[in-house]
Parts: C-alpha cells; sequence; structure tokens
C-alpha cells in the first residue's frame, strides 16, 4: 500500500507547474481533480437517486428546494477558497515558502471561522430560506428538516471547500481526490444505511451527508499539517495575520459576490418552478443532478487554469499562458463535446435513475436537450474565466455573472413562463426554466471572450522573469 502511494503521489501529487510541457502538467493536474468533481458530484446524485426511489417524489422535490439556498449559505466559503487558491498557487509558483505557511495558517482560522458562523445562521434560518422559494407544503416541511441539518454540520463543508481550495493551489490534487473518494463511499453507505435500514427519511440522508463531509475536511486539515517540506505550521502561524486575510478577501469577495448571485437567481428562479408543481420540481431536481456530471469538466479545467496560470504568474514565467490556454480550450472542449452526445443518446436513461413516474422522466429529458449545447459555450467561459482569476482578476467574472445571471436569465425565466401559460401549464411551461438558462450561458460565453480579449486582466501580470 506505501508504495503505492508512493507512485500515485508522484505522478499526480504537489505539482510544480512552471516547468515542463502545459499540456502534459495540465492533464496530470485535471485528472484527479476531474475524478475529485465526479467524487464531489455523487454526493448530490446518491442523495437523490436514494430519496427518489426509496422515499419518493415529493421528498426529491423536498432536496431540490434545498439545494440552491445550501448554494447560497456557503459562498463565504467558496469566496474564502478561492482567494485562498489563488494566493497558494502564486506564492507556491514564487517559492515564497513563509508566505504560503502564513497562508495556510489564515486558510485554517478562517475554515472554523466561516463554518461555525454558517452553521449558526443557516440553522436558525432555515424555516425563513425555504419560505422564499414558496413550495408545497409537503415540500416545505422535508426541505426544513433536511436544511437544518445540512447546516448544524457546516463546519465540516467549510473544511473541505476551503483547504482542498489550498492544496490544489500548491498544486496538489491527488489527495484531495483520496479524501473525497473516501467521503462519497461513506455517504452511500451510511445513506443505505440510515434511510433503507433505520428508515430515518429525508433527515437521514442529510446526516450522511454531514457525517462524510466532516470526514473528508478532517483529512484535509490533516494532510496540510503533515506538509512539512513544503510549509511550516506552528502556534505563530495559527494566529490571525490580518493582511493576509485581507489578501485573501480581495481576490475571494469578488468570486463569493460571483457564486451568491448565482445562487440568489436560482432561488429566484427556483421560485418560480415550484409554481409548476412537484412533477417539475422533481424531474429539475433530476436534470440538475445529471447537469453536475455534464460541468464536472468545465469546472476541472477552470479550476486547473487558475492554478497553471497563478503558479506561472508567481513564477514570472508569463510566455507559458498563451499555450496553457490553448491546451486548456482543447482538453475542454473535446471533453464538452463528448459528453452532451451522452446526454443526447441517453438523456431518459439518466433521468430514469431518479424516478419511476414517466411524466417526471418525460420532462426531465426534454429539459437535458435544451440544455446540450450550454454545456459547450459554459466549457469555453470555464476555461478563460480561470485564466483571468489565476491573473488575479476576480472582477470581470463578477460583471460577467451579474449581467448574464441577474440583466438576463431571471427576467428571461419570468417572462417566458409568463408568454407560455396553457390550461395545462397555467402557470408557464417547464421549457421557460431551461431556455433561460440556455441563453444565459451562450451571452456569458460571449462576454467572457470579450473580457479575454480586451486584456485588462493583463495588466496584473509581472514582467518575464529570463
Amino acid at each position: 500500500m506505501g508504495k503505492t502511494m508512493q507512485k500515485i503521489t508522484e505522478l499526480f501529487g504537489t505539482q510544480d507547474m512552471t516547468v515542463g510541457k502545459p499540456m502534459r502538467v495540465l492533464l496530470r493536474f485535471s485528472l484527479p481533480l476531474l475524478i475529485g468533481n465526479f467524487a464531489q458530484q455523487l454526493y448530490n446524485t446518491v442523495d437523490s437517486i436514494i430519496v427518489g426511489n426509496y422515499i419518493g417524489d415529493e421528498a426529491l422535490a423536498s432536496v431540490g428546494t434545498s439545494t440552491p439556498i445550501i448554494n447560497l449559505m456557503i459562498v463565504l466559503f467558496m469566496g474564502i477558497s478561492t482567494g485562498a487558491s489563488i494566493l497558494a498557487a502564486q506564492y507556491f509558483g514564487a517559492k515564497e515558502r513563509k508566505a504560503l505557511s502564513s497562508l495556510v495558517g489564515s486558510a485554517l482560522l478562517l475554515t472554523v471561522g466561516s463554518g461555525l458562523v454558517m452553521s449558526l445562521v443557516g440553522y436558525f434560518a432555515a424555516d425563513w430560506l425555504v419560505g422564499l422559494t414558496a413550495p408545497p407544503p409537503a415540500v416545505y416541511t422535508g426541505a426544513v428538516v433536511y436544511l437544518q441539518i445540512i447546516f448544524a454540520g457546516m463546519l465540516g463543508n467549510s473544511a473541505y471547500n476551503i483547504l482542498s481550495g489550498v492544496l490544489r493551489g500548491m498544486g496538489d490534487s491527488v489527495y484531495p481526490l483520496l479524501f473525497l473518494i473516501t467521503a462519497s463511499l461513506l455517504n452511500v453507505v451510511l445513506d443505505l444505511f440510515f434511510v433503507r435500514s433505520l428508515g430515518m427519511g429525508i433527515a437521514g440522508v442529510a446526516w450522511a451527508t454531514i457525517i462524510a463531509q466532516a470526514v473528508s475536511g478532517s483529512l484535509c486539515a490533516i494532510r496540510l499539517f503533515r506538509m512539512k517540506d513544503t510549509i511550516d505550521l506552528s502556534t505563530r502561524q495559527l494566529r490571525p495575520d490580518f493582511r493576509m486575510i485581507r489578501r485573501v478577501a480581495g481576490l475571494g469577495l469578488p468570486a463569493g459576490i460571483t457564486m451568491a448571485i448565482f445562487s440568489m437567481s436560482a432561488i429566484l428562479v427556483q421560485n418560480l418552478t415550484n409554481t409548476m408543481g412537484t412533477m417539475m420540481i422533481a424531474a429539475n431536481v433530476a436534470v440538475m443532478r445529471v447537469d453536475g456530471f455534464a460541468m464536472m469538466p468545465n469546472f476541472t479545467f477552470g479550476t486547473a487554469a487558475t492554478t497553471f496560470v497563478g503558479q506561472n504568474v508567481g513564477a514570472g514565467k508569463t510566455d507559458r499562458l498563451g499555450p496553457g490556454t490553448k491546451d486548456m480550450l482543447k482538453l475542454a472542449l473535446i471533453s464538452a463535446t463528448a459528453l452532451v452526445a451522452c446526454i443526447l443518446l441517453f438523456g431518459r436513461g439518466l433521468i430514469g435513475m431518479f424516478t419511476q413516474t414517466e411524466d417526471v422522466i418525460a420532462l426531465g429529458a426534454r429539459g437535458l436537450r435544451w440544455l446540450a449545447l450550454g454545456y459547450i459555450a459554459f466549457s469555453v467561459s470555464q476555461v478563460l474565466q480561470g485564466v483571468m482569476r489565476g491573473a488575479g482578476d476576480t472582477i470581470s467574472s463578477m460583471w460577467i455573472s451579474i449581467i448574464s445571471t441577474v440583466v438576463l436569465r431571471m427576467p428571461l425565466a419570468y417572462l417566458l413562463a409568463y408568454l407560455s401559460r396553457s390550461e395545462a401549464w397555467p402557470n408557464g411551461h417547464p421549457d421557460a426554466i431551461f431556455a433561460s438558462l440556455l441563453i444565459s450561458w451562450l451571452l456569458a460565453m460571449l462576454m467572457t471572450v470579450i473580457f479575454y480579449r480586451v486584456g485588462k486582466w493583463k495588466k496584473r501580470l509581472p514582467k518575464e522573469k529570463k
């Protein structure tokens, strides 16, 4: 086992992405990250499959109603993670051990602080937050139960999201992968035990999730404390470094705002979805779970682009950015196209994993057909935005999000729903939800290309080191 782990670490461990052919180092970094994202998505997917098949469509709708609320509440973690990851990549690339150690200590403190705050706020606000989406009564009760348990265990979510971001910024994508696979397998076992054996219902699914998240977060912390060859962690680094915290916040705040915008818009669109009935809510949950897998390459290569650019910016090797960006776009487009083909061919079967209700399956398969082209467009957006983030420009992504989501997607969804009202769908046809999302993705891609080519992000680049 020890020799096997050593070989895995040598192949996929902490990587210096400032040397070697860009395509090679990007693939070595991205492969375990892609598998890790698959394991991450497995959390929500297994939950939904078990809920849909063992509890029912109303419980599945409850989990779906909860998802955008959870995403809204964890934007603080994601913002901190983004800022810490960018700085970790730049300090690692510049070989600044002292600054990197201070960053890791600050990240550990921010993990505990943000996790406890979100637990308290989320637990007591769960009832009010679910009310914002106006779900049917049967869905409402289950969503509140699910949310309160998830928020009670938010510290584990905080630890994994923030600390894995630091590890990936340092070029270590293998250990977060192993920790996530461990947690995902544990989640599956606990899901089946709590729901099928103990009959705990939706509460059992929530408990399985927070226990698994606590395990993955704890393992990330242990990994950082053992990286003595890269960082120095002592009581000195575990004291607040307000200068470092401000730097993390400066880079992470725009990313956090971007994610908050997505989450708020998702809650408002969820409100519209909920008016279309339990069948549409359940279908939308199934679509979003499949969507999570389709998005994996996009988020993976976006993260890889951020790390690659961050390390090379830190090292002053800006000549590597162009070839690396082209290689990452090739990988992202090939992967997205292959996944879209699978979705178009097997869409009904994928939706059928979550429910046995034929009308729900038909609605979900229709939704996937609407979104197929958007996955290819989104792959371009994620890579180019990842490049800009790696250079320290997190503002551009925020404005792209505001315009494509707030200015366009939300009003368009309500407008299309209003125009498509009928006797069968008095509050609007489900196509309105999916069409508005596709159009917003296409606009976001166009805006991203423009922001990238205008090149304000390049002003943050250092002069190339000889």
